[in-house]
């Protein structure tokens, strides 16, 4: 019976392991997200991903959805995907706090914090992925 017993534990823990995954949420942007970000975006071209940018103020930075952030650094706009995004940023109750340690730049891999203005409370994270910098020709 001990053996059949842990067959059964064995086989449940093999299938809440496959429950869990490192596939990233496929996420569609609203009409109203699509067109803010293709606006912000007109006539600049990308260019390759970098790991960090120089850091940023806050009104530095545009939200144009929970997947979407831009950064603003004179003439480039950096492009921001979080990894599985910042559920709730968009809410406009949500501000994003990135602890730094040494550096002053915002980099891949970065943890950042939720904070809900009014409470002061953390109500989540997500973690920074490549940046992508667009810049308008000539």
């Amino acid at each position: 019976m001990r053996i059949g017993a842990s067959l059964m534990l064995a086989a449940a823990g093999g299938m809440l392991a496959g429950s869990c995954t490192t596939t990233p949420i496929q996420q569609t942007q609203s009409p109203r997200a699509q067109r803010e970000l293709a606006e912000a975006l007109s006539g600049r071209t990308p260019g390759p991903p970098l790991r960090c940018i120089p850091g940023y103020r806050s009104d530095q930075m545009q939200v144009i959805d929970d997947y979407t952030i831009l950064f603003r650094d004179g003439r480039t706009i950096y492009l921001q995907k979080p990894r599985d995004g910042c559920i709730g940023l968009s809410s406009g109750n949500r501000t994003l706090v990135t602890r730094k340690f040494g550096t002053s730049e915002t980099c891949q891999g970065d943890i950042n914090h939720l904070v809900d203005m009014p409470s002061g409370m953390q109500t989540g994270s997500c973690v920074f992925g490549p940046f992508v910098p667009y810049t308008r020709p000539g």
